[in-house]
């Protein structure tokens, strides 16, 4: 019975099952608490520690979904495509955005951890938080930044954007869906630009650009700050 339950297509099966009920409760019940993502992530480290699974085993076993997620990034591009003219008509408010929200991501939640006295190595780790979890931990593990850290912060970001982000956005005025889908890319990466698709398609398209310009960005000029302004 052991030898069933600890199977590559047993946990890879558990994973996409986890998901898919997660995802229909959320939708009946819009309960944050049960979002799909979140409720499989605490679903699974729980039958894990329980069946004394390694995460080694684990990631393995549901390497297929780690590239399956590539090509889902990937197929964001028709929905930039579609919107290219209004793209085009918007690139100069676009890259000046990413510039202002790549600094004051990363300066916003230093500073704040920083007035709680927490030390570089935390400093470092989450740093890059509203970047996607692939860029966020190779632009945190050359710092000297904890990687585990980054990975559930960057997570937790994602879910809040994801689940209040919207709400949060309307009620501060922002309403024109190129800002809106923009905001949720730039701040709460791939989770955010999932609830951008729901939105709207021009939410999603925005969202998706912001996505892959907000990793570039942060990549590129994270070590900057670090040197010289924390």
């Amino acid at each position: 019975m052991a030898a069933i339950y600890t199977s590559d297509l047993f946990l890879l099966t558990l994973t996409c099952l986890l998901f898919v009920v997660g995802g229909a409760l959320y939708r009946r019940v819009r309960l944050a608490l049960l979002h799909p993502v979140l409720l499989t992530f605490v679903a699974m480290i729980v039958f894990l520690k329980w069946a004394e699974i390694p995460y080694a085993q684990y990631k393995e076993a549901t390497s297929i979904l780690e590239f399956l997620l590539g090509m889902s990034v990937v197929s964001l591009g028709y929905l930039l495509y579609e919107q290219v003219e209004r793209l085009k008509k918007n690139l100069l408010p676009i890259l000046v955005s990413t510039l202002v929200g790549c600094v004051a991501g990363v300066l916003s939640v230093v500073y704040i951890a920083k007035c709680f006295g927490v030390d570089r190595v935390i400093l470092h780790s989450i740093a890059p938080k509203s970047v996607t979890v692939p860029i966020a931990v190779a632009i945190a593990e050359p710092l000297g930044g904890l990687v585990s850290l980054t990975s559930v912060v960057v997570f937790c970001v994602g879910i809040f954007g994801s689940l209040f982000g919207v709400t949060i956005l309307r009620r501060g005025g922002v309403h024109t869906p190129e800002a809106l889908g923009f905001a949720l890319g730039a701040a709460s990466h791939g989770i955010g630009t999932a609830r951008a698709i729901e939105v709207g398609a021009v939410e999603g398209a925005l969202s998706g650009l912001a996505m892959a310009l907000m990793g570039v960005a942060t990549a590129l000029l994270t070590p900057l700050l670090e040197h010289y302004l924390y």
